[in-house]
């Protein structure tokens, strides 16, 4: 079973390009905690925090890094969409079925009280969002915050007919957003009416592939 839970953490991590020591710092432990765990099998299992840490951070059940099966709630799939947003010039949705599933943590989910019905996963496309987010990148986005409820984040959009992930700087008072790029060899566009921005959701967890 521990060795499941090592192979199972490691997949993670390439899967959503994590890295072992940035994932130890999250833990608070040292660097090399994790890449001795996964590597080397020190410590043998992890303990029940660092478990179920890394279980929320991934969105995944503690059954899956080594906790018993009957720990937690069963799993919530949503909807991995065939469609792209784009962080450069703009990529059409020209298929918005689900191309696959991905399963959370419902107490993860509560915890950043979103609705799974809500839910839907994309890829991004482009760099025009870099560091924050990487081509290739999956993004979980919450569709319910959107139109009035939109407020200052990082924000699926359509322009023209195109899906674009932006961030979003926004004056309520004058009704004017600032849509920003957070790459800065990319354009932004500084002050426009709110009443122009097509929203599709909020942009709330991000999973990366490593290269």
């Amino acid at each position: 079973m521990d060795g499941e839970a090592r192979a199972a953490l490691d997949a993670l991590i390439r899967e959503r390009r994590e890295d072992y020591a940035s994932l130890s710092r999250l833990l608070n432990r040292n660097p090399a905690y994790i890449q001795q765990f996964i590597k080397r099998g020190v410590p043998k299992k992890l303990d029940e925090e660092d478990r179920r840490t890394l279980a929320r951070y991934f969105g995944v059940s503690e059954a899956l890094l080594g906790g018993r099966e009957d720990e937690g709630e069963e799993l919530i799939s949503v909807s991995v969409l065939d469609v792209q947003a784009s962080a450069g010039h703009g990529a059409f949705a020209h298929d918005e079925r689900a191309r696959a599933r991905m399963r959370f943590d419902p107490s993860w989910l509560r915890g950043l009280k979103l609705d799974p019905a809500q839910l839907s996963v994309i890829q991004v496309t482009g760099d025009s969002m870099s560091p924050t987010l990487a081509d290739g990148d999956d993004i979980l986005v919450d569709l319910s915050d959107a139109g009035a409820n939109v407020r200052d984040g990082i924000y699926v959009l359509r322009l023209d007919g195109a899906l674009n992930v932006k961030r979003l700087i926004v004056d309520r008072a004058r009704r004017r957003v600032s849509v920003k790029s957070d790459n800065p060899a990319y354009t932004s566009w500084p002050t426009l009416d709110l009443s122009r921005l097509d929203v599709i959701g909020r942009v709330v967890w991000a999973g990366r592939r490593l290269r």
